[in-house]
């Protein structure tokens, strides 16, 4: 069982991190895994723990994101088997060293790109998140218009992976994130 835990992660990040969008976007991604982890009857915190830190070497190195990710947190005493989960969610994007496999490392992949679309149809709603229907999310989902630096095909393929309608994964970020709404000033 990994020792990693959502406090660790907040003790980690700062260290390699410093831009406040990079940290909404990890608040978003660890309450959008924590929703996941309850899908799958897995270990809450542990699956936050690992949203939070997924993009520990995005500031420093853009343009190697998840190459970097084990030399910053080896050091921090994460253990392989989460940095491995944390570099999956690059395949294919960034990176060919981890495909993922796991439930953990595939939701990973799919809500990481997912929270931007949340984010950006809560952030245009005079509610913000509070009271977000699915229906809506799928709506704005479907405009490409809509949060364009968001790759829905990324996502699609996430929600392929996880052989999951795209419905529950989207309900799970949206509930995660609605938990999460006053540290993401979604209010």
């Amino acid at each position: 069982m990994s020792q990693l835990t959502l406090a660790k992660a907040k003790e980690i990040l700062p260290k390699f991190t410093t831009e406040d969008h990079l940290f909404t976007h990890a608040i978003a991604v660890s309450a959008a895994m924590g929703a996941m982890a309850e899908h799958f009857g897995a270990d809450k915190d542990h699956w936050e723990a690992i949203g939070y830190l997924h993009d520990v070497d995005y500031e420093k190195f853009p343009n190697e994101h998840c190459h970097h990710v084990r030399e910053f947190l080896a050091p921090e005493g994460v253990d392989e088997e989460d940095i491995k989960t944390i570099i999956s969610h690059g395949w294919g994007l960034c990176t060919d060293e981890v495909e993922p496999t796991t439930d953990i490392e595939k939701s990973l992949f799919t809500v990481d790109e997912l929270t931007g679309v949340v984010m950006a149809y809560a952030l245009m709603r005079p509610e913000g998140i509070t009271g977000m229907e699915l229906k809506g999310l799928k709506k704005k989902f479907k405009d490409k218009r809509f949060a364009a630096g968001c790759n829905r095909d990324v996502i699609k393929q996430g929600f392929a992976m996880l052989g999951l309608d795209q419905g529950i994964v989207m309900q799970a970020c949206i509930d995660g994130m609605t938990a999460h709404k006053d540290e993401l000033g979604l209010k």
